[in-house]
């Protein structure tokens, strides 16, 4: 219990570390300081407008859908309008879409909680995996260069023991910094949408929602604190999980994509990362393969369009975390630290 307690003391007095927070703090104030600028309580005519015009757009939408299927059952003949009507009218039917317009679509310079709380998420998850991977590369990375790590095996002298320390005391960390950061966050623009905008629909739906995005942003965040915590552990250097992370993105997520792409390769989104980032984030990523169309008969339909789903991306950075992990584990079990 000492040594986890040392370990983030330690962690909270590393100056990169305080750095990073106020990082965090500033860009959460610079974000939150613009959308409060460029935003204002809506009027009770702009409100009346909004809903008369978000009521003639699905007005709209519900008409088109019935001429469509006016003109496929034949009851209204083809003419040359102009206008297009797609061969399967369930396309354009309002009753199957994600959303139909509302009030808030309409009000330019107005922030709307229900509308942009996902963005907003979605931007703090990823300044968080920027500040958990760049953390736990340094806070391993400085100790193994500057001998700090030599020192506390002198006083507890169990490798595995000081490494399993450190790697929980990282992700403890992180992890209370990721859930102050989201409340302060959440609650900010919440407030800002209460007084300065619309706070919109906040269904139980909505929360749940969030909420689930939430919490795989959480789980990405330790992922990317572990991951760069194991990497720096085998180069010995902070500098070596930035290399490895930046001659990945150069070498493969660019210079193979495009690659791929030249030979029409078959789904290359499946061989990035990225893509399973996404779709673990979301829950589902679709992906358009031209190549799956090729086989198909003339004139028939084919969807090329293919999803990720949460279950397997967690699978794949799971696996990929736990075995740097575990490989960073065994190279410090026997590596010479002198």
């Amino acid at each position: 219990m000492n040594l986890v307690r040392a370990e983030l003391e330690r962690l909270s007095a590393r100056r990169f570390v305080q750095l990073m927070v106020v990082l965090l703090v500033l860009a959460f104030g610079v974000t939150a300081a613009t959308t409060l600028a460029g935003s204002h309580k809506p009027s009770a005519e702009e409100l009346s407008s909004a809903r008369n015009q978000a009521a003639e757009a699905r007005r709209s939408m519900e008409n088109e859908h019935q001429q469509c299927l006016a003109r496929q059952n034949g009851a209204l003949p083809s003419s040359d309008d102009g206008r297009y009507y797609p061969s399967d009218c369930s396309e354009i039917d309002p009753t199957l879409r994600d959303r139909l317009p509302i009030a808030a679509d309409f009000l330019p310079g107005v922030f709307s909680f229900a509308q942009q709380a996902r963005p907003l998420l979605y931007f703090l998850i990823a300044f968080l995996v920027l500040f958990g991977f760049l953390v736990g590369a340094s806070y391993i990375g400085a100790d193994l260069n500057s001998g700090g790590v030599v020192n506390l095996l002198l006083w507890r002298p169990r490798r595995m023991t000081v490494l399993g320390a450190k790697l929980g005391s990282l992700l403890g960390g992180v992890l209370v910094v990721s859930l102050v950061a989201s409340v302060v966050y959440l609650a900010t623009f919440w407030v800002i949408g209460q007084s300065a905008g619309l706070a919109g629909r906040l269904s139980d739906e909505f929360w749940r929602s969030l909420g689930a995005v939430h919490g795989r942003g959480m789980v990405l965040v330790l992922l990317a604190s572990a991951l760069g915590f194991a990497i720096a552990t085998l180069g010995r250097h902070t500098s070596a999980a930035l290399g490895a992370v930046a001659a990945y993105a150069v070498v493969w997520e660019l210079g193979a994509r495009l690659v791929l792409e030249i030979v029409d390769a078959r789904r290359p989104d499946q061989l990035m990362l990225s893509s399973y980032i996404g779709a673990w984030l979301s829950g589902e990523a679709q992906f358009y393969d031209s190549q799956s169309c090729n086989g198909s008969r003339t004139g028939g339909f084919c969807d090329g369009f293919y999803s990720l789903t949460w279950g397997p991306s967690l699978v794949v950075l799971l696996v990929l975390t736990g075995g740097l992990t575990a490989a960073a584990f065994a190279v410090f079990r026997r590596r010479d630290l002198i």
